[in-house]
């Protein structure tokens, strides 16, 4: 029998198949540490199972999350174990009898090795299963902070196209203050260039005037050369 757990597995279920459901509940699979919830990554897990019947051996199966059942090992009365390909040892997994309870331990538990575990005896020709101890990582759920709007001290700059973009509002005030917006902005600009020039004309004209009279200021030489005296008109007698 612990030559070949797979084949007494498959005899038992074709003989027994209505005694198995009818004591389905009898064994209990569970962690070893009570206060254990969800296994980490890397860590060592240790199940235990109680059969009824301590005198039968029991076989550790897990059922994976697509439902496949995968056997692990099965543990004699005498703490012989068999693993997979009728293997005495096994570098993931190690099984043994403490007493009347059959232990499991995961030495490196991994993402492979998340499923539910039973633990399966065979007493009277009848197939026991235990109830079903889920081994996975706990959900990690991540909560979003909640997002305050970040305070600026900068002022937004308006431009004409902000302000003359029609309100979404009917009303007619809301129109014509719009409207009155847009004209500021339209002709403050064209006042303020007409009166540039109206001061740099100005200021053209002062410059003008006052060259002007320096020029007239001026003395002409008598008849027109420098240095000449002035000719007195002859005197008619």
């Amino acid at each position: 029998m612990a030559g070949s757990p797979a084949l007494l597995l498959l005899l038992s279920l074709g003989l027994c198949c209505t005694g198995a459901q009818g004591q389905r509940n009898t064994m209990e699979a569970r962690f070893f540490n009570r206060n254990m919830k969800h296994p980490q990554e890397g860590q060592r897990l240790e199940l235990e199972c109680t059969p009824y019947n301590s005198d039968s051996g029991v076989s550790w199966v897990r059922q994976d999350k697509d439902g496949k059942l995968h056997f692990i090992v099965y543990i004699s009365t005498f703490s012989r174990t068999t693993y997979p390909g009728n293997e005495k040892t096994s570098s993931q997994f190690e099984g043994s009898k403490q007493g009347n309870s059959f232990r499991l331990v995961v030495k490196n538990f991994r993402a492979q090795d998340q499923g539910i575990y039973f633990c399966i005896t065979n007493i009277n020709q009848m197939l026991h299963f235990s109830s079903g101890q889920p081994a996975f990582f706990p959900v990690t759920t991540t909560t979003a902070a909640p997002t305050t709007p970040a305070a600026t001290t900068q002022r937004s700059q308006v431009t004409k196209k902000d302000i003359c973009v029609q309100s979404s509002d009917p009303g007619t005030s809301n129109r014509n203050m719009l409207n009155f917006y847009c004209e500021i902005y339209i002709w403050a600009p064209l006042a303020g260039v007409c009166l540039v020039l109206l001061v740099a004309l100005i200021v053209t004209i002062v410059l003008c005037q006052k060259t002007r009279r320096r020029r007239c200021r001026c003395k002409r030489p008598p008849n027109g050369k420098p240095g000449a005296k002035p000719s007195v008109p002859p005197r008619h007698i």
